[in-house]
């Protein structure tokens, strides 16, 4: 009797750390979508609901960034080219730079805002800056996604602002987030900034596995009340790239720890599956565009979040794989220059000239 009990033990034992080493955990287990691939083999880690369809938010912006990396590596578009905040693009809400009409920065400065600050005014203005309108820049977006073979994404924003008709899952986020580090390494810095500083005000990245996890360098976090707490999120060790997307989790804190656990899935040398682009849909209602405003936006929901405990406790508790930040994180400069004022004369243009008096 005592052997079978033996026997019993070690087996749960041996499936609990397997759990704990494949980053497994129960937690992880009743998440939403998510999915990790092997950048340079095309491996899929893990991957669960890949195919759902879900609200991408701010994960748009990586779309947005990809194209502007397209256009300057086409040398249509540069780093230092000028980015005017338009009245239109200055109206959109939250999270946003704040600037007024008329404040200029560069590409440079302008993708720090957007994927540092995750600023919804600053993606639409330089969309506006690179195709001449929001509109003709979201075409150039989608174009892109159909392209990549993102067959079940839709843009019809630049910045991911709730909009009727946006939808991606969390297998073309992976697509997305491969390319990205595949195509354009030499911009890969863009994605591990801890922050961004405009010389009057730092604002820190919101991607907290940032400094905290081994090797971790990107990608982009996105959240909604529809959405939850999204994130595409990359590491690197001795030159394996892992790249993993996580949506709908109940908090950032917990989105950092699944996206930890499958990026060390990955690292671990865990494999559940083939090629990404080998993928098929699966999923019975996977067409159902997934709304979970009911189980983030609550009362209740927003007090758990907001529970008084300490950040960095949290996250850690979220993962083993999550260390404790032990240096500040690297600030960038992202300058801008204000609108030119007006001057005195500048309504002289509209002022009659008098016909001159001839005398006879």
């Amino acid at each position: 009797m005592s052997d079978i009990l033996n026997k019993r033990f070690s087996a749960k034992l041996l499936v609990l750390l397997s759990l704990v080493f494949f980053g497994l955990s129960n937690q992880s287990l009743a998440a939403g979508p998510y999915i990790a691939v092997d950048v340079k083999s095309g491996r899929v880690v893990q991957h669960s609901q890949a195919f759902q369809k879900w609200y991408p938010a701010s994960l748009t912006k990586l779309m947005t960034a990809y194209v502007v990396f397209r256009e300057i590596k086409a040398g249509r578009l540069s780093f230092d080219s000028r980015v005017a905040m338009s009245q239109y693009a200055a109206s959109k809400p939250a999270s946003k730079m704040y600037f007024k009409p008329g404040t200029e920065f560069t590409i440079d400065s302008g993708l720090k805002y957007l994927l540092v600050k995750s600023a919804n005014d600053v993606a639409v203005a330089i969309g506006e800056r690179v195709a001449g309108s929001e509109a003709k820049f979201v075409a150039m977006m989608n174009r892109e996604a159909k392209r990549l073979g993102m067959n079940n994404t839709r843009f019809v924003n630049p910045n991911g602002l709730p909009g009727n008709g946006q939808y991606t899952n969390a297998y073309d986020m992976a697509v997305l987030g491969v390319a990205l580090k595949k195509e354009f390494p030499k911009y890969k810095g863009y994605f591990s900034l801890g922050g961004v500083s405009t010389g009057k005000r730092t604002y820190p990245n919101y991607n907290l596995l940032l400094g905290r996890f081994s090797g971790a360098d990107g990608m982009k976090t996105g959240y909604i009340c529809a959405s939850g707490f999204n994130l595409v999120s990359s590491a690197t060790r001795g030159g394996k790239s892992i790249v993993a997307v996580v949506l709908g989790a109940k908090s950032q804190e917990e989105r950092a720890g699944l996206a930890a656990n499958l990026l060390q899935a990955g690292f671990s040398g865990k494999r559940s599956g083939g090629k990404l682009a080998k993928m098929r849909p699966y999923g019975q209602n996977r067409n159902q565009l997934a709304n979970i405003r009911n189980q983030i936006c609550t009362k209740e929901a927003r007090a758990a979040r907001l529970d008084g405990r300490d950040l960095e406790v949290k996250i850690r508790e979220a993962s083993p794989y999550i260390k404790a930040l032990k240096r500040a994180p690297k600030i960038s400069s992202a300058p801008y220059s204000n609108p030119k004022p007006a001057t005195k004369f500048s309504n002289l243009k509209n002022v009659p000239i008098p016909a001159p008096t001839l005398k006879r």
